[in-house]
């Protein structure tokens, strides 16, 4: 039996949570974005790589690197190496559930490059965790049920960080 092909990402913009994502995200900084994607997919997409058996040291360089420069301590230009490093990494991830859960950390780290990294990272995380979940050979009914709980537990961890009144909310053109 051939191997059902699977989804890069899981979600789709006119989805009702991703919706909600949208319009949370366009309140926010670019810094509080930042600090929020890199702190959930090290919370959630980081352990599934590792227990996958994949290198996590780009993915946690670079996840430090953002930290770093939120705080001060390092560059913009001094971090675009560790995101290239992370992009570069997960390219070359061939598990699906490896490359899921790498292309949402390298996707969540450039967030402070590019601001509508903070929803593109939540369809890869939603596919790594629904991947993750009920394995590679799922139906897709099955893989939406989870990527649906993942996405509301996404939105659940932005509406906790997000700053009411943002007074330098990102300017963004969703372009979907």
């Amino acid at each position: 039996i051939p191997m059902p092909k699977l989804r890069k990402t899981l979600g789709s913009a006119d989805h009702p949570t991703v919706q909600k994502l949208m319009r949370l995200i366009e309140t926010q900084s670019k810094s509080t974005l930042s600090a929020w994607a890199v702190q959930y997919v090290e919370g959630r997409d980081l352990p599934i790589l590792i227990e996958h058996g994949a290198d996590p040291s780009p993915f946690s360089r670079a996840i430090a690197g953002v930290r770093q420069h939120l705080g001060g301590k390092l560059s913009l230009q001094q971090l675009k190496p560790l995101l290239k490093e992370a992009a570069g990494a997960a390219r070359g991830a061939s598990d699906p559930i490896v490359q899921a859960s790498a292309r949402a950390i390298a996707t969540a780290v450039a967030v402070i490059q590019t601001p509508t990294n903070a929803l593109g990272f939540c369809f890869y995380s939603a596919a790594a965790f629904a991947y993750h979940r009920a394995g590679v050979a799922a139906s897709p009914e099955t893989y939406e049920k989870l990527a649906d709980e993942e996405l509301e537990a996404i939105l659940s961890s932005l509406r906790a960080v997000a700053v009411a009144e943002e007074t330098n909310p990102v300017k963004i053109d969703w372009n979907c």
